[in-house]
């Protein structure tokens, strides 16, 4: 069943006939188990089911029921909250005179189920009738994420807060948080305060205290999102060596010095380094609520292949003995994989869509603006020449795919010119990562998560990212993940892309939901938004 709105042939409620969907609305709870489940949704919902007073509200009624669905109740991939088995997020919607009701077996789906009636109230605002209606939903997908990126822009607790309550409107169940990079270090850990303490000209940085992270954890729980958090290492590692100086780089390939600038990775087999990043680990581990930490282990340019693995395997030993369960890059795939290795695909040489000539570089001139050399795209395609072996050594041995293709996931990527309204054109000019081909909002849309020939049995789930290579704060990542968010959303409620000239019709009453959120979004030409 579709993220955005429900359209898999609806069964018409008996008699025939519409809801009013104008004037204010309540949500109620019919089982005291689902008490705060509906205060949750209340706040969720409460800038878009006000109204006048001048009319009874309409009521949107959550319970509980034994009945199974009609749809595949138990999805595909691992459980975020970190279950045996995926729970079970299926409801039955029904539209009649007395409003909508969601019912399902767990508070979980009774959610789900409740901001699925949002999106078919606010996309009836047309015509203020919503057609009597029952339908059933269940996701393709157990493992639904969006990661932002606040190490290189911060992002407030508050701003976060409003990305939790996004992603939970579109049915994600998981917010990475890419706390490390070599711009910035974002999280509070009292066994090393030095990478949050004010950098060397005195200033401030912005970072999460441990309280601040606790309650954002407990916000995102009551939403029925997982947080994820990521100390990206041994490489993007600028902000520890700072704060922890004197560790010894890694080994590095002959002839590599000198010749391109990059941080020298770690070497997780010095036994002071090893012991930093233990301390860190177990800091950032106690810290989190969720079964999950992400080590990061991308991009180690810098380091010999045998340390770089050598690495990995450390920094997956150190998170499973600290009681959490590791989630890398893809790269981590070439430290040898085992069945409960989580592993997030994310690029291929191809994927990059470089040139291979001068003269294919001159008609890029996103690439020629950012600096591209033939000498750099050449060192790029030999260090990332190894990822195409990534997704099928992940899948060999038994470890689990989470689906976030460079390709289509990346929603950093610049919006094209040729689709941006003029009032827009400087934004999609300004924003996005320099090194990605402009495209539109329908290339997105057209990701098929089951292009991939990977068995179910390996497919952890679909994640979407945003980078923050080239944004300034909130408005400009709202711009960059709406409206591609919601087909992302849509492809891993339902495995499969949707259709574009019915999807982009659904799409264009969104604008008017994101409005009511106070939400900047890129209003695309390819839309016609309402």
């Amino acid at each position: 069943m579709n993220a955005v709105i429900p359209h898999a042939d609806p069964r018409p409620a008996s008699p025939a006939g519409a809801l009013r969907t104008t004037g204010p609305w309540r949500v109620r709870a019919a089982d005291p188990a689902l008490e705060q489940v509906a205060g949750t949704v209340r706040a969720l919902l409460a800038p878009h089911l006000s109204g006048g007073t001048d009319q009874a509200p309409r009521e949107l009624l959550l319970g509980l029921d034994a009945e199974p669905p009609t749809t595949p109740a138990t999805p595909l991939g691992i459980a975020p909250d970190g279950g045996e088995r995926p729970v079970d997020e299926g409801y039955r919607l029904r539209v009649d005179a007395d409003g909508i009701t969601c019912l399902a077996r767990t508070p979980q789906g009774a959610f789900r189920g409740a901001t699925t009636a949002l999106q078919l109230i606010a996309t009836s605002r047309a015509s203020g009738e919503l057609p009597f209606q029952e339908l059933t939903d269940a996701p393709r997908y157990a493992w639904r994420g969006l990661m932002v990126d606040p190490a290189r822009t911060f992002l407030t607790p508050d701003e976060l807060r409003r990305i939790i309550d996004l992603a939970a409107l579109y049915k994600l169940n998981v917010l990475h948080l890419h706390l490390t990079d070599n711009e910035g270090w974002r999280i509070e850990l009292p066994g090393t305060p030095r990478l949050t303490a004010p950098g060397p000209d005195g200033a401030a940085r912005g970072f999460y205290t441990a309280a601040e992270f606790r309650s954002l954890q407990e916000y995102a729980a009551r939403r029925f999102v997982t947080v994820v958090p990521e100390i990206d290492l041994p490489g993007h590692c600028a902000t520890l060596r700072e704060a922890v100086p004197g560790l010894p780089p890694a080994p590095a390939p002959a002839g590599l010095a000198d010749r391109f600038p990059f941080v020298p990775p770690l070497d997780l087999t010095d036994e002071a380094t090893r012991a930093a990043v233990t301390r860190i680990l177990s800091d950032i581990c106690a810290l989190t609520a969720g079964p999950y930490v992400h080590i990061g282990a991308d991009e180690a340019f810098g380091a010999t292949p045998e340390s770089f693995d050598a690495s990995v395997r450390e920094l997956r030993a150190a998170v499973r003995a600290l009681g959490k369960r590791p989630v890398a890059w893809q790269e981590s795939s070439r430290a040898g994989i085992e069945p409960e290795d989580v592993v997030q695909y994310w690029v291929d040489v191809a994927m990059m869509d470089l040139p291979d000539t001068a003269d294919e570089l001159a008609a890029r001139p996103e690439l020629v603006a950012a600096g591209r050399t033939p000498e750099i795209i050449g060192a790029l395609k030999s260090f990332f020449a190894p990822t195409d072996d990534d997704l099928r050594r992940t899948v060999e041995g038994g470890g689990r795919v989470l689906l976030s293709p460079q390709s289509h996931l990346y929603l950093d990527r610049p919006y094209a010119a040729e689709f941006a309204p003029p009032e827009q054109a400087a934004e999609a000019a300004r924003l996005g990562f320099d090194g990605y081909r402009p495209l539109g909002v329908q290339h997105t849309a057209s990701w098929d998560p089951g292009a991939y020939a990977i068995p179910d049995a390996c497919v952890a789930g679909v994640e979407a990212t945003v980078f923050a290579e080239r944004f300034e704060g909130f408005d400009d990542v709202a711009v960059l993940l709406l409206p591609r968010l919601a087909s992302v959303a849509e492809a891993a409620w339902c495995g499969r892309a949707p259709q574009w000239a019915e999807y982009r019709e659904r799409l264009a009453h969104h604008g008017r939901l994101w409005t009511e959120r106070e939400l900047k979004y890129f209003a695309s030409t390819e839309v016609p938004w309402h």
